[in-house]
């Protein structure tokens, strides 16, 4: 007996993708040489409902297969539906649901209840999200370590309680370093005038959207151990000099992303003040705090709930109405005020830790005072059916998250770029999110490359070790170089490219554009390379590269918001169109260390000439033509092409 259901073709899964409310969705399974079987079902459920099931009664067949089919309407309220397929028979029963990788797509034959079903994503159908960030490209920037506006390079803030470095220094990396105590109070000077003066090397480079880590009050370089929502860091500058950015950068053509760190403060914060350095008090010296509430002590003022078990990073209690009021739903709230003084969005630090019911909250907030701001979740996995803490979350859904970090397609790109998986497993692996993914949301994923959290692409691309396999030591003295750094180099142009032409907003983390190399925090913070760009990219050839990306994407809408289908998987080589109803492009990468010729079947699509757009190698030919859709294309080793069809 053969079975078969491929969840991302139409012809089985009608339509395919997630879907609104109250929508039909028609499933077909395809029966080969079994007979008359006595039932053929499929049996759904959501995750908190009972299991449902619907004969699927035959309806023809097709090239010695038997065609069994049911419409299945979905829920009048947001959720997930997992569905699987039985087939009963003399012989018995045989069940069919998604594959051991869970990615949808073609499935799996099973003789009990399948480990895995098939996922539809149910969402709202008042479900919007902004259709400037769809068409971004992106930029990440870690302040401390991108520019120092200020002419005599000084730094701002007046603190005494900091390491003041040299720009361009490693960062420090061991509790030695910091005098015994791993504090992040090593400082290299950047700051929001820095971010000003280098808004028009931005807009020369194409970014649209600049999104900073935390610039509020806190101890540490990074921020993220907030002192004071209400106030920008004295070391990065003040309100006004925020406000000033918003503008001068709305002039620029870019937008300014913010990162709310709502899951925890700093225990040195007005709201905590477990060193008595602010004028307040804090939840720590005093149950009478106007902040009591916000944090859950086990034994006061000691033992308190912290994030990840960090003392000095104390987690709140989102069930405060007291929190709520001041972060979220007051007229004058934290996520409103940023909005106001001209913030276009926010992204939420470990917004898995976040409730539903807070992220909600917020979303309303946030949408109350611009409903065009976008907000973006940090989610390391796919967004559609993550749980955590046993809770099945609902950022997709349509009230809570406009967009998610795309970590899934950062990690399938790497490993694919590096030859670690093949093309056809790539391919389910950007599928998978196309599958699960709500349009609105799908279309706003941001796709990093690298980030403040991981290694920078450009280090990955050497082939190394990841920061998990080797310690701060080794990772402290490596850079690539030689031979090992030109395929890196060819590599992250590869991935670049691709990163820039699937859906998604491209974003770049300062320096990619350059090439720097950094493993993980605090390597792939290191400071931008003003004085010896040209060092680290000589002769700008990523910059140029990068520009060329960005130009080419901006040329097209079917770049941003076009469809997405594979049209070649074969080894190490991969092909996709983006398409609109009036414009298609082919790519083609080459991720194999040899040439490849391909054999490039385009005829549903009625293309009869393609025509070169862009590519990161001299092409051997620069136009091709075919009377029946069918060309036959060189690819270079790592090379990475983009085809106009006609």
């Amino acid at each position: 007996m053969e079975l078969e259901h491929i969840s991302n073709q139409v012809f089985f899964r009608n339509p395919t993708g997630a879907v609104t409310c109250n929508r039909t969705v028609c499933l077909r399974l395809s029966v080969k040489d079994a007979g008359v079987p006595r039932s053929v079902r499929v049996i759904y459920k959501t995750d908190d409902g009972n299991e449902q099931y619907a004969n699927m009664p035959y309806v023809f067949s097709v090239l010695g297969a038997n065609i069994y089919e049911a419409s299945v309407k979905m829920p009048d309220t947001a959720c997930l539906i997992w569905y699987f397929f039985e087939v009963a028979t003399d012989s018995g029963i045989v069940y069919y649901g998604n594959n051991n990788e869970n990615l949808g797509g073609k499935g799996a034959v099973s003789f009990g209840y399948p480990s895995h079903a098939f996922q539809i994503t149910v969402y709202k159908d008042s479900y919007e999200t902004p259709d400037w960030f769809k068409k971004s490209v992106a930029y990440q920037i870690f302040p401390d370590r991108f520019c120092n506006g200020n002419e005599n390079g000084e730094f701002l803030g007046d603190r005494t309680d900091i390491i003041r470095r040299n720009w361009g220094d490693q960062p420090f990396y061991t509790a030695e370093q910091f005098g015994g105590e791993y504090k992040s109070n090593d400082f290299f000077g950047g700051n929001l005038e820095g971010i000003i003066k280098k808004l028009d090397y931005l807009e020369d480079l194409g970014v649209t959207v600049i999104y900073l880590n935390p610039i509020f009050k806190a101890s540490s370089n990074h921020k993220y151990d907030t002192g004071d929502y209400s106030k920008i860091d004295p070391m990065f500058g003040d309100e006004e000099t925020f406000s000033r950015l918003c503008r001068e950068a709305k002039k620029h053509g870019i937008r300014i992303i913010l990162d709310g760190v709502f899951n925890h403060t700093g225990d040195d914060s007005k709201y905590f003040n477990k060193y008595g350095n602010y004028d307040s008090v804090g939840a720590f010296q005093s149950k009478n705090s106007p902040y009591y509430s916000w944090y859950n002590f086990i034994e006061y003022p000691n033992v308190y709930e912290s994030w990840w078990g960090m003392t000095t990073l104390p987690q709140v209690n989102e069930h405060s109405e007291e929190l709520r009021e001041y972060l979220l739903t007051g007229e004058n709230s934290i996520v409103k005020k940023w909005i106001r003084l001209g913030a276009s969005g926010w992204r939420l630090d470990v917004v898995d830790e976040l409730p539903d019911f807070f992220v909600k909250e917020l979303r309303s907030a946030v949408k109350e005072v611009n409903p065009e701001a976008v907000i973006i979740g940090e989610v390391w996995e796919d967004a559609s059916n993550k749980v955590a803490y046993s809770r099945r979350r609902e950022y997709f859904y349509g009230d809570e998250l406009d967009s998610v970090m795309n970590y899934p397609f950062r990690n399938a790109l790497i490993e694919a770029s590096l030859c670690r998986i093949d093309a056809e497993s790539f391919n389910r692996r950007i599928m998978s999110l196309k599958e699960n993914y709500p349009s609105p949301a799908y279309y706003s994923t941001l796709n990093i490359m690298s980030s403040h959290d991981v290694e920078r692409i450009m280090t990955l691309m050497g082939g190394v070790p990841t920061r998990h396999e080797v310690d701060r030591h080794y990772q402290a003295s490596f850079e690539l170089n030689g031979y090992a750094l030109e395929t890196a180099k060819k590599r992250t142009r590869l991935a670049m490219g691709i990163a820039m032409t699937m859906p998604g907003v491209p974003c770049l983390f300062y320096g990619d554009e350059l090439g720097v190399q950094g493993y993980g925090d605090p390597f792939c913070r290191s400071c931008f390379p003003w004085d010896s760009m040209d060092a680290v990219d000589p002769d700008a050839k990523m910059r140029n590269w990068i520009k060329e990306l960005i130009r080419l994407r901006k040329s097209s809408d079917a770049f941003s918001v076009g469809d997405l289908e594979c049209v070649y998987s074969i080894g190490y080589t991969y092909g996709y169109i983006r398409s609109t109803e009036n414009e298609k492009y082919v790519i083609i990468a080459n991720f194999d260390n040899v040439p490849r010729d391909i054999r490039l079947d385009v005829a549903r699509y009625g293309i009869s000439e393609l025509e070169i757009a862009l590519s990161d190698e001299c092409c051997v030919r620069t136009q091709h033509t075919s009377s029946d859709g069918v060309f036959f294309v060189d690819t270079s080793p790592h090379s990475f092409a983009v085809y106009k069809c006609r």
